[in-house]
C-alpha cells in the first residue's frame, strides 16, 4: 500500500506471534488494523526460531530412532543423512507458515506494510524503506509494539556468522561442525546441543548457573543433564566465560569455575545463547519519553507504556520470553483497548515452558525449590515412565512426571515432566492449573489406557499415597 497518509484504529509494529495474533484479534473486534513488518511475516519465531528448530529436532529424533532400529527387529544398513535436505525441510516448514500468515492478514482485512517503522509523534507511524527514505505515514488511535528481541553476546565479542554465531546461523549451517561450544544452557542452548550432538558434533555446554535449564525444577534439570552426558555432551555448570578469541581454525574460550579454576576450550565455532535484549531502538521512543526497564519496554497491567496510546507486548517487554506468551499478551492488550467485558487475562504462573530436546522437558507453575521458598507445605508426587505401559510399549521409558501440591488444600502448584511427548502432555496440566484443580480432580479424571498421560494421574495419586502402578 502506498497511501500518502492512512488512518487506523490500531497499528501493530512487528508481525511475530504476538503482533499478528493481536492484529487478528483487533480485526475481530471491528478495529481497522494495519501491521508493519521489516522482514517476513511471522517474525523470528516462525521464520528463524520456534518452527524451523522443531523441524530440525524432529530430524534428530528420527535419526536416533533409526540408530536403534535393531531393538525393534528392523535392520537398517548404511544409515546416513543429507544435512542439506535436513536444513531445507526446516526452511520449507517456515516458508509454508509464512504464507499462512499472509493469508490470515488478507482474510481479516489487515493492511500490511513492509519497512522499518518509526514513531514520529503521538499516533503517527512513519515507514522507511531499505534506503531509509519515507515510504508511508500511518495515523492511529493506538500503536502496539511487538518488535521482539535479539540475542546478547559477551562484552567485546561480535557475531560474525561463521565462528561466533547465534540461533539464526545455527539453523542454516552447511554441515555439522566437528566441534561446538554453546555458551548458555537455557532452552535454546540445550536444543541445539541435542541436535548437533545427534549428527556427530562434539558439543560442550557452558552455563553460569548451578544447573542447565536454570528456570526448571532442579530434579528435572539434573536428570536431563545425566541423559545428555550419556550422549557424550560435555556440560559445565557454575562456569563463566572469561574470554573468547577467534583463531584461524575456530575459537578458543577461556572458562572459569566459581572456585577460580580456569581452563581452555577449543572448537570450530561458538554458539551464543546467553539471553536477549528488547528491540526498542530506532522506534522514536526516546523522543516520546517512553520508559524502559533495563533492556526492555516498561508497561502496565494493560500493556500500555507511560505514554498514552502506545502499547507493547512480547519479548520487547521482557520475561517470560515465549511465543505463546506474546500471543496471549496481544489478545489481552487489544481486548483491553476494545473494552471487552470478559477480557483475557494472562496468568503468568500458569504459562507452560517447553524444551524440545530428547527427552523433552515441559513445566508450569512453581518448582519444588520456589514452592518451599514461598513457605508452602508440600505434597509431591512422582511417576516414572519406566512404570508406564505405553512408555514401555513404545520404548520411551526415560523420565518422569513430577507434580507439586499444596498440602493444605491439595491445589496443584507446579507440574514438571521429563520424557517423550512432555511438551504435548503439559497442556492437560495447564488446564488443570488454570481451573485450580486439586489432586483429587486430577487423580479421579479417568485417563485412557495405555497412554503416556496416565503418568499424570499416577503422579497425582503418588503425592497422597494412592498411586496404583508403583
Amino acid at each position: 500500500m502506498n497511501d500518502a497518509s492512512a488512518h487506523f484504529d490500531l497499528v501493530v509494529i512487528g508481525s511475530g506471534p504476538g503482533g499478528y495474533t493481536a492484529a487478528i484479534r483487533a480485526a475481530q473486534l471491528k478495529m481497522k488494523v494495519a501491521i508493519v513488518e521489516r522482514d517476513k511475516l511471522g517474525g523470528i519465531c516462525l521464520n528463524w526460531g520456534c518452527i524451523p528448530t522443531k523441524a530440525l529436532l524432529k530430524n534428530a529424533e528420527l535419526f536416533q530412532l533409526f540408530q536403534k532400529s535393531d531393538e525393534w527387529g528392523i535392520s537398517v544398513d548404511n544409515l546416513r543423512f543429507d544435512f542439506s535436505k535436513i536444513i531445507k525441510k526446516s526452511r520449507n516448514a517456515a516458508n509454508r507458515l509464512n504464507k499462512g500468515v499472509e493469508f490470515l492478514m488478507k482474510k481479516n482485512s489487515i493492511a500490511t506494510y513492509f519497512g522499518t517503522a518509526r514513531l514520529s509523534g503521538a499516533g503517527v507511524v512513519q515507514i522507511l524503506g531499505p534506503d531509509q527514505q519515507l515510504q508511508d505515514t500511518l495515523e492511529a488511535g493506538r500503536v502496539l509494539l511487538a518488535t521482539g528481541a535479539r540475542p546478547r553476546t559477551l562484552p567485546g565479542v561480535d557475531f560474525d556468522g561463521q565462528k561466533v554465531i547465534w540461533s539464526t546461523e545455527a539453523l542454516v549451517l552447511p554441515a555439522p561442525p566437528k566441534s561446538m561450544i554453546i555458551i548458555g544452557a537455557g532452552a535454546i542452548g540445550v536444543e541445539f546441543a541435542y541436535f548437533y550432538n545427534t549428527f556427530g558434533t562434539d558439543v560442550t555446554l557452558v552455563e553460569m548457573m548451578p544447573q542447565i535449564l536454570p528456570v526448571e525444577d532442579k530434579e528435572i534439570a539434573d536428570l536431563l543433564a545425566k541423559s545428555l552426558r550419556k550422549s557424550r555432551i560435555k556440560i559445565m555448570t557454575e562456569t563463566k566465560v572469561s574470554s573468547l578469541a577467534k583463531t584461524d581454525i575456530g575459537v578458543e574460550v577461556t572458562v572459569e569455575t566459581l572456585q577460580g579454576q580456569k581452563s581452555q576450550l577449543s572448537a570450530e565455532l561458538a554458539l551464543m545463547s546467553i539471553g536477549v535484549r528488547g528491540n526498542h531502538e530506532g522506534l522514536g521512543l526516546e523522543q516520546l519519553g517512553v520508559r524502559l526497564n533495563k533492556d526492555f519496554i516498561q508497561v502496565d497491567g494493560d500493556y500500555q507504556t507511560n505514554v498514552p496510546g502506545i502499547y507493547a507486548i512480547g519479548d520487547v517487554i521482557g520475561s517470560p520470553l515465549l511465543a505463546h506468551v506474546a500471543s496471549a499478551e496481544g489478545i489481552s492488550a487489544v481486548e483491553g483497548m476494545a473494552g471487552t467485558e470478559d477480557r483475557t487475562k494472562v496468568i503468568y504462573e500458569n504459562i507452560p515452558g517447553c524444551t524440545y530436546c530428547q527427552p523433552q522437558v515441559a513445566s508450569l507453575g512453581l518448582t519444588e525449590e520456589k514452592a518451599r521458598q514461598k513457605g508452602y507445605s508440600l505434597k509431591i508426587g512422582r511417576f516414572p515412565f519406566r512404570a508406564n505401559g505405553k512408555a514401555i510399549a513404545i520404548g520411551e521409558t526415560e523420565g518422569l512426571v513430577k507434580l507439586i501440591f499444596d498440602a493444605g488444600y491439595g491445589e496443584l502448584l507446579g507440574a514438571h515432566i521429563l520424557g517423550a511427548e512432555a511438551t504435548e502432555m503439559i497442556a492437560e496440566l495447564a488446564v488443570a492449573k488454570n481451573l485450580e484443580a486439586t489432586y483429587q480432580e486430577i487423580l479421579h479424571t479417568v485417563h485412557a489406557h495405555p497412554t503416556l498421560t496416565e503418568a499424570v494421574m499416577e503422579a497425582a495419586g503418588d503425592a497422597y499415597g494412592e498411586s496404583i502402578n508403583q
